[in-house]
């Protein structure tokens, strides 16, 4: 951002993208401009309350001007609206800090996610610090005079927005801020009295301090009869969550939500409670519909914290756990010291309490949204349920509650399921409730591992989230059923005793083969053992105790956060044709160098439907051209009859078993 000096006035130019920005929202952004003047209330609201905060130890910084009130103000005869408010105030600095640039560091944020949203999205503009530049929506020329808490000179900040504003100094009888917009001239009706005292009633009933609209009186009568102005008070001035809930609306509700967080949208649901036990503390919380673009943000807090109606921070941490920090709103107590820095409350019993009873609150409304309000609950999941997987990893004490409030696909049917569904599904003698962990669902839906289950007619869950696996292992179990991966090497399926003794005839049938499976592959399995989970697959390669699946392997490798591979377990499947094959194969002639390409194909092939990375692509690539090839001209099998290792068709997609030799 450059600057151009004058004895008297500094031209700078703006930030590039906030050029971008001014561009999208005076063409663009928004499709209702009156939401300019909720932006700018909403600003002034909160600059108020830093004032009040910083006064607890700070009044000195009052005595200019006791009052923290909003003014509003008409001017017919200009063609301006002004709003001003007592409040913190602005530096020269932070002038030009804060009116020239996007949130400081959102900027390429912003943009992105604009872009992405197809530049439409109104609840962008709070989320990232931005709302200001609303103003631009009515007037095509802005002026903000600001004299900072504590400081004598004031100065003046002024833009058409044509890519650079101005910054020199002003006069300012007090502290605070004053917004002055000439309005375009299609814009006039922002100076009625009555427009403006609908917007701030609709948009603004709920700020904590006085809105003043400056209002024409006739006064008097006949020949004394004269007009004059006053300032007189539109909104309710009170802290909504306050209130008894008998004495709010809905509506009252979704715009304190708007109010509170700069989102266009209504929100999802809402809770507002009192407790009253031996800590005294208000609360009002909202579930919103869409993520803020900071969600993943690890100091993301929503929930603002009050003490005895005074603000004293903003995204309290220590009020909700970080698999909550979806959640919105206020919390207001009666017992925290007002003077309470971030120190005192890492430590505090009262906010150990609040948090408890805002993490109860919040599982208690989701829990009746997931019942009476399904499709909200859809939308929440798809927003949220990633975050609040989250929480079966750290919440021991509420882990059989989010166990009811997660949602997955399943190989039943398109659409997500609740695990009690599952659990009502359940087949008989069916023990646990099973599920497989991947990238997709296409990914997983046709997986080797999920072969005996289907035969048996288990439901199997589909997780494909990076923290579904870490989720089913801090679970368990749900309603007494333990969740069991179908990737696991321990997976253990009823069978009959006819069943068991037929395992254990194949495993001594096969010892042969496998031996020399484990043999061959000694560098990349543990082990090569029978199977009993596959029908239609020849191998697959299951997780040992210890291990990570595939996926998630692949997912910490790719963030910088790779661990060693713990070595798989080989399956095999006695009764397919390629085993069967192979098994006769090395009985004929054990030294044939074709077994060990064969292994080394199945077990590429095992890679591959795991989601593994092969060791040797290029290899896997000209083994398939052979067989292709082969395949193509209609040429022998190649079962010892003299066709090079490196052509041998790979038993993935080898002929039925009549091309193979007895």
């Amino acid at each position: 951002m450059s600057a151009e000096t004058h004895p008297q006035r500094e031209t700078h130019s703006f930030q590039a993208e906030i050029q971008q920005l001014l561009s999208l929202v005076i063409n663009s952004l928004y499709s209702h401009q009156e939401i300019f003047l909720r932006e700018l209330v909403s600003n002034a609201s909160d600059a108020l309350d830093k004032l009040r905060f910083r006064a607890i130890t700070e009044p000195e910084l009052l005595k200019d001007e006791p009052a923290l009130e909003l003014r509003i103000v008409p001017d017919a005869d200009k063609g301006t609206l002004t709003i001003e408010d007592t409040g913190i105030g602005m530096t020269h600095d932070e002038l030009v800090k804060n009116l020239g640039t996007i949130a400081h560091s959102g900027s390429r944020e912003f943009l992105q996610a604009l872009a992405q949203k197809g530049q439409k999205d109104m609840q962008l503009i709070g989320q990232f610090g931005v709302g200001f530049y609303s103003a631009y929506l009515v007037a095509d020329r802005v002026e903000v005079v600001s004299r900072a808490a504590g400081e004598g000179s004031a100065w003046k900040w002024a833009s058409e927005a044509h890519g650079t504003f101005t910054v020199e100094p002003a006069e300012k009888a007090t502290r605070g801020t004053a917004i002055t917009l000439h309005l375009k001239a299609d814009q006039k009706e922002f100076l009625d009295e009555w427009k403006l005292r609908q917007l701030i009633t609709q948009y603004s009933d709920y700020v904590g301090h006085p809105i003043k609209l400056q209002v024409t009186k006739q006064v008097g009568s006949g020949e004394t009869q004269a007009t004059e102005s006053a300032l007189e008070v539109v909104n309710k001035a009170s802290a909504l969550w306050q209130r008894a809930k008998s004495e709010v609306t809905d509506e009252q509700y979704q715009e304190f939500y708007k109010h509170l967080t700069h989102d266009y949208d209504n929100p999802l649901a809402w809770t507002h409670f009192k407790a009253d036990g031996t800590q005294q503390f208000t609360g009002l919380l909202f579930v919103p519909k869409h993520p803020p673009f900071d969600l993943n943000s690890q100091q993301q807090r929503g929930v603002r914290l009050f003490v005895k109606r005074v603000f004293i921070m903003d995204r309290c941490e220590d009020l909700v756990p970080q698999w909550l920090r979806f959640v919105r709103g206020v919390i207001d107590s009666d017992d925290l010291p007002l003077n309470v820095s971030r120190e005192m409350l890492q430590d505090s019993a009262v906010v150990r309490a609040i948090r408890k009873h805002v993490v109860k609150k919040s599982l208690d409304l989701l829990e009746k949204m997931a019942k009476d309000k399904p499709d909200d609950y859809r939308t929440f999941w798809e927003s949220f349920g990633t975050v609040v997987k989250e929480g079966l990893t750290l919440e021991t004490e509420h882990r059989e509650k989010l166990g009811a409030l997660v949602r997955y696909e399943s190989s039943r049917e398109e659409g997500l399921t609740s695990l009690a569904d599952y659990v009502t599904r359940m087949k008989e003698g069916q023990e646990a409730i099973y599920y497989v962990y991947g990238e997709s669902r296409k990914a997983v839906a046709d997986s080797p591992h999920l072969e005996a289950l289907k035969q048996r007619g288990y439901e199997v869950l589909f997780m494909t989230d990076p923290v579904d696996e870490w989720a089913a292992q801090g679970l368990r179990e749900f309603q007494g059923k333990p969740l069991v991966s179908a990737l696991n090497a321990d997976l253990k399926l009823q069978s009959t005793d006819e069943q068991k003794k037929e395992k254990e005839q194949q495993s001594e049938g096969l010892k042969g083969l496998t031996d020399k499976m484990k043999d061959v592959l000694r560098e990349d399995v543990r082990e090569v053992r029978v199977s009993d989970r596959l029908t239609d697959s020849p191998v697959c390669l299951v997780v040992s105790e210890g291990g990570t699946p595939a996926y998630l392997e692949r997912l910490l490798k790719e963030r910088g956060k790779g661990m060693p591979r713990v070595k798989r377990i080989l399956e095999v499947n006695p009764k397919h044709p390629v085993i069967e094959h192979l098994r006769g194969l090395l009985a004929r002639d054990p030294a044939a160098p074709q077994v060990g390409e064969w292994i080394e194909l199945l077990h590429d092939q095992a890679l591959l439907t795991e989601g593994s990375p092969l060791s040797d692509p290029n290899r896997f690539a000209r083994r398939m051209t052979a067989l292709l090839t082969q395949l193509a001209t209609n040429s022998p099998s190649a079962t010892g009859n003299g066709i090079p290792a490196e052509q041998v068709p790979t038993p993935a997609v080898a002929p039925a078993p009549a091309q193979s030799t007895p």
